[in-house]
């Protein structure tokens, strides 16, 4: 018997098959639509839009185009909403809600009827949580890139959140610039609704869903207020209704050969450090699981070709006019899986192929004069980070990625803030900052925190760098030396927590290694001394968070999301 289709998918149990599906049609017809058009493929589209979202300040257009795009193919559009998430307007983080709007979008795709789906997102955690909550949703889906801002100029210096956001904060908090100053480049760093126009998590998430073959050809980096970035969105709603008739589901496409190209791409596009808690994230619905010592082997072999900030000088916009993702994939065309399946029913290597042979440009360097010789990315490992943590090695300080100092901790993020710019905080340039409890169950919901700032009495002394460890994470518009995702955490009893002031810390991004120079017996000592009580709540969803999330070397999903069963590891 054949499986159903449109509107007689998931009807609604009322002991009547026959009656469920009148009295759906009933209801639907209520809003005006023939038996013509009920026949058709139906489509949901996902709707993120939000006045709390201005990322997603052109979901309006891009839905109209989409639903152009579905009518133009014989298909049949409905647009629902889901949860948005801004990252800056989210408490306590963008991250603690991130699964929660990935539920949100399985449960709405399962719930209602639809033979495809289009997931319309580009906030830094909306794109992840969309893959997620697809890839357990299980039916043909197709992501569609919000695309990111413009930039903006201050006094003749071209701009764009954001790093140049954290760079002239670091120059207001060193006294460099003035309060009139800091207030005038405020309303040039966003010069239009999109997502950052850096190689921030949202352009990173942007090139790994164009990598795993989730979005159309070309999709990760047309602006948001482009011709270009419409015309994606009506070709993803004709290609959506494609794949509803060809039932390409998503388990098709989200492969290991996929999740591998992603891993090369997110090394060579100097990507963000959040893109691999949202790789692993993605893969463990799949039930797959992200090899962080394969990523770090992959990252020895894999250079940065992409000149982009934080880790070079472009912008998103010019990504975009010098190919975009083609230009990339085609110089990393011998490191990738060319068999991997795409939304568009052929393979990364047809895709490639049918991109042409490109033209000059300066934004995606060749693969013989890379801007960093190492992909992005690095893992380390000691006995301060048993399960891992990691460092963006190509927006780091070069004298300071070999570095031994002493450590000054910070027990959270209340006492950082209290001391951080305090003149009688005890620190020098040669020191190593330590923040603690900000991991996932820390905080909670591992904030951005990672990116400590340099303290004050050093930031007006000149200094711009200084080696920084957290069990939290940073945005990927950020730069230093900052070693993030410390695993486990110190809020469940890590090393890190037990970590004193005075210790001495040694970094080692050459040989991989995060060391706190303190003996196993005096670790042993100090937790029996001074026990960790891990956070919990009495209700809600923080008490669903703090019971069920995993550590960054899992995803920080929850572990009731993740498939039943490991199937593979990524690489195979």
């Amino acid at each position: 018997m054949d499986k159903p289709t449109g509107l007689k998918k998931g009807l609604t149990s009322y002991g009547d098959q026959g009656f469920s599906l009148f009295l759906r049609k009933a209801f639907i017809k209520g809003a005006g639509y023939t038996d013509s058009a009920l026949d058709r493929p139906v489509v949901g589209i996902a709707n993120t839009s939000s006045a709390y979202n201005p990322c997603h300040g052109n979901a309006p257009q891009l839905i109209e185009a989409v639903k152009r795009g579905v009518m133009l193919a014989g298909g049949l559009p409905m647009e629902f909403p889901t949860i948005s998430i801004h990252e800056s307007f989210a408490a306590p983080t963008s991250m603690y809600l991130r699964n929660l709007m990935s539920m949100d979008t399985e449960e709405m795709v399962r719930a209602q009827p639809m033979d495809a789906v289009v997931l319309i997102g580009g906030c830094d955690k909306t794109v992840p949580a969309q893959l997620m909550g697809a890839a357990s949703a299980g039916i043909p889906s197709i992501q569609l890139i919000t695309g990111s801002m413009l930039t903006g100029s201050h006094r003749s210096e071209r701009v764009g959140a954001c790093t140049d956001c954290r760079r002239y904060w670091g120059k207001f908090r060193a006294s460099e610039i003035d309060e009139d100053e800091v207030a005038d480049v405020n309303n040039q760093l966003v010069a239009s609704v999109g997502t950052c126009s850096v190689m921030g998590t949202a352009s990173t998430m942007a090139c790994i869903a164009e990598a795993l073959g989730m979005t159309m050809p070309g999709g990760a980096s047309p602006p948001a207020v482009t011709a270009d970035r419409i015309r994606i969105a009506e070709q993803t709603g004709t290609q959506a209704v494609q794949m509803a008739r060809d039932g390409l589901s998503i388990d098709k496409i989200l492969t290991p050969a996929a999740f591998e190209n992603a891993m090369r791409v997110l090394l060579a596009i100097g990507g963000s450090t959040n893109g691999i808690v949202h790789l692993t994230a993605i893969a463990g619905r799949m039930g797959l699981e992200i090899d962080l010592a394969a990523l770090d082997r992959m990252g020895r072999e894999t250079p940065v070709l992409l000149d982009l900030k934080p880790s070079g000088q472009h912008y998103m916009e010019d990504f975009h006019h010098a190919g975009g993702m083609a230009t990339l994939l085609r110089e990393l065309k011998p490191l990738l899986r060319l068999d991997a399946m795409t939304v568009t029913g052929r393979t990364l290597g047809e895709e490639i192929e049918r991109s042409g042979t490109g033209f000059q440009q300066d934004v995606v360097r060749p693969i013989t004069d890379p801007i960093y010789p190492q992909g992005g990315i690095a893992v380390l490992r000691g006995n301060l980070a048993p399960g891992g943590a990691i460092i963006k090695q190509s927006a780091a300080d070069p004298q300071l990625m070999e570095h031994e100092g002493r450590a000054v901790v910070f027990e959270n993020i209340e006492d950082l803030l209290t001391r951080i710019d305090s003149d009688d905080l005890d620190v020098t340039a040669l020191d190593v900052l330590v923040l603690k409890n900000i991991g996932p169950k820390g905080a909670p919901g591992m904030p951005e925190a990672g990116y400590i700032p340099i303290p004050r009495k050093l930031a007006r002394a000149g200094v711009k760098d200084i080696v920084r460890i957290s069990d939290g994470r940073m945005s990927g518009t950020a730069f230093g030396t900052i070693v993030l995702h410390v695993t486990p955490e110190s809020a469940i009893g890590g090393p890190l927590a037990h970590v004193r002031h005075g210790d001495r810390i040694r970094l080692s991004v050459r040989d991989r290694e995060i060391a706190l120079l303190v003996s196993d017996e005096e670790l042993a000592r100090r937790a029996e001394e001074a026990p960790v009580v891990v956070p919990t709540a009495e209700r809600g969803y923080r008490k669903l968070f703090l019971e069920t999330v995993t550590q960054a070397d899992k995803g920080v999903d929850f572990d009731f999301l993740q498939a039943p069963k490991m199937v593979g590891k990524v690489p195979e």
